[in-house]
């Protein structure tokens, strides 16, 4: 069964982003945070509505639960068009990318989720698309082969990645507008969590907004997962008010304390801390020791941890830091190496 943490970033499953649907922006006035890549994208869509011309296809790239999905939407609102959604490990065949391009209709959006996953094969479909708005498709093999082209009405191609460095040098080339979607800081989640209660009917005061804020691990989809979670607790307990002790209380029946830090997240530090005596310990070693996968701590529990500055990662393995150390109440490393591996952990 897949690990299931109420501040994982991805969605757990698929009634959890049916439901998120109703707190996302529809446009880019409503649209909080990634102000400059707003800026960006508003001018760029303002000058291709100017022209009546298809906006430039767009990579979004960045950690899960920024808003990649929600501003792929947002873009096709401002366009005034449609956009259809599907994803790249969806596309397993040329024929599954001719399908969807031939019911686009003109200035249409294209949403492809987890493009650094669409197979090679319809990859070599989707170059003429974008650039000429045509797929070539061969017909029979051998000596009666023969290519066929078919032409589709000018698109908008937005691909979503969490990895961009995996995308094909041949069609990252092809995006015209390549932005990377940031952490949110606690002042942005704030307005997010505020938006968020009101359109659920939830009455929160200041306290409580920041106190959700500060759990939320710089992610709006962490952050409106933990309001809902608030808003059932203070429906049975606190006659559907929520103050900053109900949010407390709330948040800690899940077990996310102050920081955001749930009980995996403090596993992993008390067994560096105790097994290990603050560290060094190689990532393998680590997740034999708590029963875990590696990929599920290296993706799912790291980045935040280094990002708060718990932990660092050298090329001997993991090491507790004094922060990190003080945070579970385990003895931090005696000393510290000094050969850290470089920093490309959060360029997904």
């Amino acid at each position: 069964m897949a690990l299931q943490r109420v501040i994982a970033p991805t969605a757990i499953d698929a009634t959890e982003e049916h439901a998120g649907w109703a707190l996302r922006p529809t446009r880019m006035g409503e649209y909080v945070g990634q102000r400059e890549t707003l800026e960006r994208l508003a001018i760029a869509v303002q000058a291709a509505r100017g022209r009546g011309e298809a906006l430039d296809h767009v990579l979004l790239h960045g950690p899960p639960g920024l808003g990649k999905t929600t501003l792929a939407h947002v873009i096709a609102a401002e366009m005034g068009t449609k956009v259809h959604v599907t994803s790249g490990p969806a596309l397993t065949r040329g024929t599954d990318l001719v399908a969807a391009l031939t019911r686009l209709e003109a200035g249409d959006v294209l949403f492809i989720d987890e493009i650094h996953r669409t197979p090679a094969a319809v990859e070599e479909f989707v170059y003429p698309a974008m650039e000429d708005y045509r797929v070539d498709v061969t017909l029979d093999a051998g000596l009666n082969a023969r290519t066929v082209q078919i032409k589709c009405k000018p698109f908008t191609l937005i691909g979503a990645t969490t990895r961009a460095g995996l995308l094909s040098a041949p069609l990252r080339s092809r995006f015209g507008l390549i932005h990377h979607l940031r952490f949110y800081d606690v002042a942005e989640l704030a307005q997010i969590v505020h938006r968020s209660a009101g359109l659920l009917s939830l009455e929160l005061d200041a306290e409580a907004i920041h106190a959700i804020a500060t759990r939320s691990r710089g992610t709006p989809r962490i952050a409106n997962r933990l309001l809902r979670r608030v808003r059932d607790f203070a429906a049975v307990r606190s006659q559907g008010r929520a103050m900053a002790d109900t949010v407390d209380q709330a948040l800690a029946l899940e077990g996310v304390d102050a920081l955001g830090l749930d009980e995996l997240d403090r596993s992993y530090l008390r067994t560096i801390g105790t097994t290990y005596k603050g560290g060094p310990v190689g990532l393998e070693a680590l997740a034999a020791s708590m029963n875990e996968d590696p990929g599920t701590l290296e993706d799912m529990v790291e980045p935040f941890l280094l990002k708060l500055g718990f932990i660092a990662r050298h090329r001997r393995g993991r090491e507790l830091t004094e922060h990190g150390a003080a945070h579970v109440g385990v003895h931090p490393p005696a000393h510290a190496t000094q050969d850290t591996e470089g920093g490309d952990l959060f360029d997904l």
